[in-house]
């Protein structure tokens, strides 16, 4: 390997290893208490090396949130872009999906985020936003590209794939922060299995057309006949 790429590759490692470090110290002793020291100690950096890749205490803090939220959003994005828009097994689809995309939402960084960034929001107010960008709004966007595609098909009745997708999100995540107390226990599966069935069954009976797509109307039955001729007859 070139002297250049051993630098390269040496500076990358470096920095996750600041990044892993600033996560843990300022999860354990919140912004305000967090020492650059302390991160550099745990990195296993000199802390000018930690100065050198964030220049200060407040770009380090806000690359760990906005890093966080980016490969979470990465995760999500890639779980929504498997859904099929062939409408053979929606429902069955839309949990799958559903149940990828809140499997990523309950790892242990992801809670871990969340809290640190709840904790600080006084004091950067700006940065949900900006975390809110690299994670939830792609999301929410993706989702809603994919449901416009159920929608054009004919599998799906929207009038607005974003509000759809909102809703969605809501409704099969929505109990989350309570049935896991903020990320601290385990959901049961069984529980996530319930709510995800109960959001999507929610989100079908708002959004589900109002005669299937492909399926031509059913002929009439012999009971429909009889009423039309007894209304002839009445003429």
């Amino acid at each position: 390997m070139a002297p250049s790429a051993t630098v390269h590759h040496g500076r990358i490692d470096k920095r996750v290893a600041i990044l892993d470090a600033a996560l843990r110290v300022f999860t354990r002793d919140g912004y305000g208490l967090a020492r650059v020291e302390a991160i550099a100690e745990l990195a296993g950096v000199a802390k000018p090396t930690v100065y050198n890749h964030f220049g200060d205490k407040e770009t380090l803090f806000r690359t760990v949130i906005l890093d966080g939220a980016r490969r979470a959003g990465d995760r999500m994005v890639a779980a929504l872009d498997t859904l099929s828009d062939d409408g053979a097994d929606l429902a069955g689809d839309l949990s799958r999906v559903a149940r990828e995309v809140i499997d990523c939402q309950l790892t242990g960084e992801g809670w871990i985020l969340q809290r640190l960034m709840y904790a600080e929001a006084g004091r950067f107010p700006d940065l949900f936003d900006e975390a809110l960008a690299y994670g939830g709004s792609r999301v929410r966007g993706a989702l809603a590209g994919r449901l416009a595609r159920l929608s054009n098909r004919g599998h799906l009745d929207l009038d607005e794939p974003d509000t759809a997708a909102a809703h969605f999100l809501a409704l099969v995540s929505g109990d989350l922060p309570e049935l896991s107390a903020l990320g601290t226990r385990e959901v049961a599966d069984a529980e996530l299995r319930a709510a995800i069935a109960a959001g999507v069954n929610t989100f079908l009976r708002a959004f589900a057309p109002a005669r299937p797509p492909n399926r031509p109307p059913q002929p009439p039955t012999r009971c429909d006949t009889r009423s039309h001729e007894n209304e002839r007859t009445i003429q």
